[in-house]
């Protein structure tokens, strides 16, 4: 029980301060005049001023609360290498230990793992959560296990109490780290792509560890190259993306003898692939209402350079013109079939036919161009049929169908095969239905199948669309030249600029449009995983992680042709995924975690705040320091311990207050003492 004296005046202070001035004044002024009682007046005086101010005497019973000490244990990524998480185990335990031999103590432990996003590790966020959840009356220190790196220091709260951090590692930790420094989100096909990076050691080094050290190269999972780098020194590497699309590219530098981890010894870098230009070369062979159709959607795109020439004047023609004032240019045949050919990514022949414009020697060569990696489409007409088809050229070795000769003159409706409802080029045009969404054709070359897929049928079920592949390059064959008919409306048109835009780019490889391929997307640590397939099933997907364990997936079917997983990787790094013949591999998390950037323990971020809290930092290899109670104000760290501030902090159970005298009792007294003080007086 605690008593304390309390007023309760019975007029404002104000005017028990003016009474109390007039009192020292009239008290004052007997002392001046000689007069013998005047210790009585003032006496007298202060009687009547505690009546006033109405003194009581205030009883407390008040319940001691503990006092609170708050531990939080970093269990972040870089607290789980080496041996720190014994440590931070053993360091706890001691605190435990510590505290619950402490009187009116107790302790409240807070845990702390990995920030979402990349975040690292947040332990003042967390520190400032815990305290918030408190009394700040009761908070008497701080503890923090931790080996020091933390990624949110500006997030420190205002501490009432010393911060203390018992740090994890040891003094001879090292460690290396490959880091990227830039590196762009895409690069141009064929360009070189400045990347930079670089190798840094940290903490003691060995000697013999000291010195340039081998990188190895990695893209798409391929065989690594391998190159000697210095370390501590920011490099620049050229590279060459080889393909359209997401190439990932793996960094890594062998693990070395004694350094703490090797998860950051590799990274992986995804750059998209994208044409700078995409150079096309359209070959009319006589104008026709369709023409328009295919120069209209190659200039539309402005990624596509075209190159294109209409033949307009037959050799066979005989008018009597002289052959100098026909042209004002000759036809550069062999600048672009011979010369220029590979410049080309995609070749398209729009009703040619064979009237010894282009040899032989050039059509063969445009067939070897296909064989090595180029594309070819060719949009047949009437002359398809005849004599002068291309398929009695060279070209004909490659092309995927062959014509009957027959040309069908009637109203059809293209139609989707079961392949074309699975095939990237033509799913979801529409036409999978009974009475597909688009008007009718009115021509048709009728065509016997040879080879590749057939995505699209007209007359009796009769190939319209056929798409191929012939050794590295690809092949389409349109069996009409009525596609321009959807484009001016007729019978409310069709879907003719998503087509042949697609069988365009299809022919160039473009890997959205891949009809047998495995792809996967992340988000965060979230995998979903993509098989595209002419087939009716995919059988399930093997997922290699970045330690080598295999996990396998089934795949379930979304959409016609496309199958789907989920996966949730358990940790970041590179996965291989593998289904039938298909590979691919995908990066989970990002290129440079941050819990692993600095990995060697240190307490130097935390030493401006555990500074200004008189607290310290204490190693946990050294021992794990003593807990003592220190008087606020004072250092709260020293050699082997380590202080917590005592509160005092108390809970009111019950108070009262009980008036030191009655008031009439005070105004007896003061009544008393004046006549006391006019006796004494009188007798002088």
């Amino acid at each position: 029980m605690t008593e304390t004296v309390i007023f309760d005046p019975l007029v404002p202070w104000a005017v028990i301060a003016v009474l109390a001035a007039v009192a020292v004044l009239v008290v004052g002024l007997a002392l001046w005049r000689g007069l013998g009682g005047w210790w009585l007046r003032g006496l007298a005086t202060v009687a009547l001023l505690a009546v006033l101010s109405g003194p009581s005497l205030q009883s407390e019973e008040r319940a001691p609360l503990t006092d609170i000490v708050i531990a939080v244990v970093d269990e972040s990524a870089s607290q789980r290498i080496s041996d720190r998480a014994a440590q931070s185990k053993a360091a706890l335990e001691r605190l435990e230990a510590e505290v619950a031999a402490l009187e009116n103590t107790e302790l409240r432990v807070v845990r702390v793992g990995d920030g979402q996003d990349d975040e690292g590790s947040l332990l003042m966020t967390a520190l400032a959560e815990a305290m918030a959840e408190e009394p700040r009356a009761r908070i008497a220190g701080a503890v923090l296990i931790s080996d020091g790196r933390l990624h949110d220091i500006e997030q420190a709260p205002d501490l009432p109490a010393p911060l203390h951090l018992l740090m994890t590692g040891h003094a001879e930790d090292w460690d290396r780290r490959l880091e990227i420094t830039t590196a762009p989100a895409f690069g141009i096909l064929g360009e070189e792509v400045a990347l930079r990076l670089r190798v840094e050691d940290q903490g003691a080094v060995p000697a013999d560890q000291q010195g340039p050290v081998e990188l190895q190269i990695a893209v798409d999972g391929g065989a690594p190259q391998s190159f000697t780098v210095p370390t501590g020194e920011e490099l620049e590497l050229p590279v060459v993306l080889s393909h359209a699309g997401m190439n990932v590219i793996q960094f890594n530098v062998p693990v070395a003898e004694g350094e703490l981890t090797d998860r950051n010894n590799a990274a992986v870098v995804q750059m998209n692939g994208v044409r700078d230009r995409l150079r096309v070369l359209l070959v009319s062979g006589e104008p026709h209402p369709g023409e328009r159709t295919w120069r209209n959607l190659l200039k539309s795109d402005s990624s596509v350079d075209l190159v294109h020439f209409t033949i307009l004047r037959p050799p066979e023609k005989q008018d009597g013109v002289p052959v100098t004032e026909l042209s004002l240019i000759a036809f550069p045949t062999r600048e672009l079939f011979l010369e220029k050919i590979d410049e080309f990514d995609l070749i398209i022949f729009d009703r040619y036919q064979l009237r010894g414009i282009l040899p032989a020697l050039y059509l063969d060569n445009v067939r070897q161009y296909v064989e090595n990696g180029g594309a070819i489409l060719v949009a047949a007409g009437p002359d398809f049929a005849t004599a002068a088809s291309l398929y009695r050229s060279p070209l004909g070795e490659i092309l995927p169908a062959a014509p009957t000769s027959r040309v069908l003159e009637q109203a059809y409706l293209p139609q989707l095969t079961d392949a074309g409802r699975r095939h990237p080029v033509t799913q979801g045009l529409g036409g999978g239905g009974e009475e597909p969404d688009w008007g009718r054709w009115l021509r048709q070359i009728e065509l016997e199948p040879l080879s590749g897929t057939v995505v699209m049928t007209g007359i009796g079920d009769s190939p319209l669309l056929v798409l191929d592949r012939v050794g590295e390059g690809r092949v389409a064959l349109l069996g009409s030249d009525h596609a321009w008919l959807w484009s001016r409306g007729f019978e409310g048109g069709g879907p003719q600029l998503d087509l042949l835009r697609r069988v365009a780019h299809w022919s160039m490889k473009e890997p959205e449009l891949e009809e047998e391929a495995l792809a996967a997307t992340a988000d965060g640590q979230t995998m979903t995983i993509t098989r595209r397939t002419l087939e009716d099933e995919a059988g399930p997907v093997e997922i290699e992680g970045p330690a080598g364990e295999t996990v396998r997936l089934e795949m379930e079917e979304v959409a016609p042709g496309r199958f789907q997983a989920v996966y949730q990787g358990p940790e970041i790094g590179l996965y291989r995924l593998r289904q039938g013949e298909e590979e691919a591999v995908i990066a989970l998390g990002p290129q440079s975690p941050r819990e692993f950037a600095e990995t060697v323990a240190s307490g130097e971020a935390l030493e401006p705040v555990i500074d200004a809290t008189q607290g310290g930092i204490r190693t946990i290899e050294d021992g794990v320091p003593d807990l003592r109670q220190v008087r606020e104000g004072r250092p709260a760290a020293g050699r082997g311990w380590i202080g917590i501030t005592p509160r005092g902090a108390y809970l009111t159970a019950d108070v009262t207050a009980v008036p030191l005298l009655p008031a009439w009792l005070w105004l007896l007294v003061a009544g008393l003492l004046a006549i006391g003080a006019w006796l004494r007086e009188g007798r002088r």
